[in-house]
């Protein structure tokens, strides 16, 4: 990691820490690890898809799903984390110290595409302000095929 990055976690992990404090919740490797990975992983994890990750990195851990689930929780809920949900499938989660972006989701194999596009972006604003709206925050999620999944789809 360099000095920004060190910088940047260690300021994440001192808000963890804090969070847990205020919900009486002990600060343990277990949870910790959970912050770290979803920090210097770019992906989208399933809480399935963590603890399988956690327990193949982390064998001397011990963690529990229960304890995913949870520190998911915690953080989706104290806006450290965001989510994008999959209906039945259950959700994929991740750092929300990102930029903003946009997601691009494939129906077919749940392959997530990041993007960010100025004119997007723009183009909301302008809707709002004719509409006399103030824009607090904002999710899009684009659904359809991925490349793979429409080339397949057409055989």
């Amino acid at each position: 990691m360099s000095t920004f990055e060190n910088l940047e976690y260690n300021s994440l992990l001192s808000n963890f820490k804090e969070l847990l404090k205020n919900n009486s919740l002990k600060f343990t490797k277990q949870r910790e690890v959970v912050l770290k990975t979803l920090y210097e992983k770019d992906e989208h994890f399933t809480p399935e898809d963590l603890y399988i990750f956690l327990r193949s990195t982390y064998p001397e851990l011990n963690i529990g799903i229960a304890t995913v689930y949870r520190t998911l929780n915690l953080l989706e809920e104290s806006l450290m984390v965001t989510s994008i949900s999959f209906g039945v499938a259950g959700k994929k989660f991740e750092l929300a110290n990102k930029p903003h972006h946009d997601h691009m989701i494939c129906k077919n194999c749940g392959l997530i595409i990041e993007f960010q596009n100025d004119k997007i972006e723009q183009l909301q604003l302008e809707i709002a302000q004719a509409n006399h709206f103030t824009i607090t925050s904002h999710l899009m999620q684009l659904r359809g095929l991925c490349k793979e999944c429409a080339k397949n789809s057409k055989h």
